[in-house]
């Protein structure tokens, strides 16, 4: 599976599973984001700059959108768009990497989540919407699946009966071709499928998957998997808020070449509604107990995969190899955390999670803050801040800071208890073991930048030149 990254980097993330349920990460097919000098975040910016894309040097909400990911002539394809400059494609024969360059099928702005598709003739097709969910456009493809052929033709365009619709993945299966996509808006929109005996359509559509009185709202966009026992699943996420986008499994089952996913809904004989649970998929394999990785201890010479920056680090800012078991952050200069660069993040795990980290201020210097975030837009944190040689622990919201206790030790030990109600509680402790409060709960930023709230290491400075801190541990408990 991968998954849209925006703006962090490296891009990409590829995970794996073995039964559909619990997954782990394996790399990326983006080391870092090359397509506009933007994606470097260069020079300190105003607050306001950073939220308003793609002024001020960053691009926020940019970078990767939807992908998609095929198996094709015994490599691994993946497609996916950046908003501002195009459509591109890496190809692998180990998902884990390395990946190829980037090669840019479609360099034109505003086009969206593409899929590509190998017929059976060999020929190759790419479909994809465009920005604000226009319609489904077609292209043919070279066979290497490196360039699009023609213009493209508009083969499904309903404002009335498909509004908003987005996300397609193009299938074949008993000489029908099937296009899966949502249409009405990523919250409570339902998901609907196509159907065509020419690629090109014209495709009659059917809603599959609706809210329904499961309470799980939104099926938006995903794919649909069948497992070598010939069991069939839909994939696809719910909008969730300050945690993102979650991932549903979706039992579905074929009748008259038509899917039917979910369970069913009273009085519908075509549409089913989402389910929140449902009996382990049968691939083959025994359930797994995979988890996406999130804590860390810095032993190794490299970053764990559950990490990505905020925009493309400055590698000369940060270490692992300075401090053998640390990591090492240096202050580059900002106004704003929203606008300083390597800033760490990783996603957040819910429905309830405690964040704590342990780090050395030894060598932080006036002007600098660094610390522990939930970041979003109008992020919050808890960290020190140096103000004439003296260290204060400090509570951030929104860009207002609260000054706490003076810091006389080396080393301070920060928590963010992330609550169900997706609401954080900070606190600190000087010795590890007893901690203090800081503060009310502070609600996390709800959807931020196309993206959830997410745990995030950082440390700039407003003058001068800035220190560095040294992280020893990072650490995710979840009850």
């Amino acid at each position: 599976m991968v998954a849209s990254s925006f703006h962090f980097s490296p891009g990409l993330p590829v995970l794996h599973s073995r039964d559909l349920v619990h997954w782990t990460i394996i790399g990326h097919v983006l080391p870092k984001l090359p397509f506009a000098p933007e994606y470097d975040m260069p020079g300190p910016h105003t607050l306001t700059d950073a939220i308003s894309k793609p002024v001020g040097g960053t691009r926020y909400a940019g970078g990767v959108w939807a992908p998609a990911i095929r198996f094709h002539a015994g490599k691994f394809f993946v497609y996916w768009p950046t908003p501002d400059e195009g459509i591109f494609m890496a190809t692998a024969t180990n998902p884990a990497g390395p990946w190829s360059r980037p090669v840019t099928v479609i360099a034109q702005a505003g086009l969206e989540d593409p899929c590509p598709f190998w017929d059976d003739d060999g020929s190759a097709w790419l479909v994809h919407s465009r920005t604000g969910a226009g319609p489904l456009i077609l292209h043919r493809m070279s066979t290497d699946g490196t360039r699009v052929l023609d213009p493209g033709t508009v083969i499904v365009e309903d404002k009335v009966h498909l509004p908003t619709l987005e996300g397609p993945k193009l299938y074949k299966r008993n000489g029908w071709y099937y296009i899966f996509a949502p249409y009405g808006g990523v919250s409570t929109g339902p998901q609907a499928v196509g159907r065509a005996r020419d690629i090109r359509g014209p495709y009659e559509w059917r809603t599959v998957l609706k809210p329904g009185t499961s309470g799980v709202l939104g099926p938006h966009q995903g794919a649909w998997v069948e497992t070598p026992s010939g069991q069939g699943w839909f994939l696809h996420f719910n909008s969730a808020g300050a945690f993102g986008r979650i991932d549903y499994l979706e039992p579905l089952r074929w009748v008259d070449d038509w899917p039917l996913v979910g369970t069913p809904i009273k009085g519908d004989a075509e549409a089913g509604q989402p389910v929140a649970s449902a009996p382990m998929p049968d691939t083959g394999s025994a359930p797994t107990r995979d988890r996406i990785q999130a804590s860390d201890d810095f032993g190794s010479p490299r970053l764990g995969l559950q990490w990505e920056w905020n925009h493309n680090p400055d590698d000369r800012a940060w270490s692992l190899t300075a401090r053998p078991g640390w990591l090492r952050l240096s202050a580059l200069p900002s106004a704003h955390l929203v606008t300083a660069r390597n800033t760490l993040t990783q996603i957040l795990h819910g429905p309830a999670s405690r964040i704590t980290t342990r780090i050395d201020v030894s060598r932080m210097r006036d002007g600098q803050r660094a610390g522990l975030s939930l970041f979003g837009v109008g992020p919050s944190w808890i960290g020190i801040v140096q103000d004439h040689g003296a260290r204060r622990i400090t509570l951030a919201s929104k860009g207002v800071e609260t000054p706490g206790p003076a810091l006389s030790g080396a080393t301070v030990t920060l928590r963010g208890d992330v609550a169900p109600d997706q609401t954080v509680r900070y606190s600190y402790s000087f010795d590890g073991a007893h901690f203090a409060s800081f503060g009310d709960a502070i609600p996390l930023a709800k959807f931020s930048w196309w993206k959830g709230s997410r745990p995030a290491l950082f440390s700039f400075t407003s003058i001068g030149q800035g220190g560095s801190i040294d992280v020893d541990s990072f650490q995710v408990e979840q009850p």
